[in-house]
């Protein structure tokens, strides 16, 4: 996916909701210029401000991941799987994260799940997030380091985590190989 697709998809939304950058700012709790940064030069935002704008337009967070088609069961093969988006370190940094949409072809969908790379750009700049709901976490492949509040864990190949994303919390790759892991997002309707 297209970060601008992204961007387009959150304007449309506020032109419907009849919502300026002010009005998002506020209901959705970030600042008026992260959203501006977002909008004007199609940064991805990382998902946790994502699901922030998402609550705030009223729409699931799935709507901005194109959920145009609907099948059950809905299998994705890994030879069929394409990066839905990428999640900067910072901007004019390099990519910290590639997430793969696992979820995307199931309109009805109650968790986003999710096949994410991990880079190791990703642990130069932790900044912490938290919105509504619960994630669960399986690292498949590499180290991941989960900051959870004031608690740090690592994680190796095979362990897991689940956790309140109420709580503030970051994701980062451990070591100078990316970590590969599937996520889980559940948030309440």
């Amino acid at each position: 996916m297209q970060n601008v697709k992204v961007s387009l998809r959150i304007r449309a939304f506020m032109v419907k909701r009849q919502m300026d950058i002010q009005d998002l700012a506020t209901a959705s709790g970030l600042t008026p210029e992260f959203i501006e940064t977002m909008l004007m030069e199609g940064v991805y935002p990382p998902l946790g401000p994502l699901m922030k704008i998402a609550r705030a337009l009223g729409v699931r967070l799935g709507t901005f991941l194109d959920d145009q088609e609907s099948s059950d069961p809905y299998i994705v093969r890994q030879a069929e799987r394409a990066s839905e988006f990428s999640v900067l370190g910072g901007k004019n940094k390099a990519t910290a994260l590639n997430f793969y949409s696992l979820g995307k072809g199931k309109a009805d969908r109650h968790m986003e799940p999710f096949f994410v790379e991990i880079l190791p750009e990703s642990a130069k700049e932790k900044t912490l997030s938290s919105h509504e709901g619960e994630e669960f976490i399986a690292v498949l492949k590499g180290s991941i380091e989960v900051i959870y509040g004031n608690e740090t864990h690592v994680l190796h190949a095979g362990d897991s985590v689940y956790y309140n994303s109420i709580v503030p919390h970051y994701v980062s790759c451990v070591g100078p190989e990316k970590a590969e892991i599937h996520a889980v997002i559940y948030i309440p309707e």
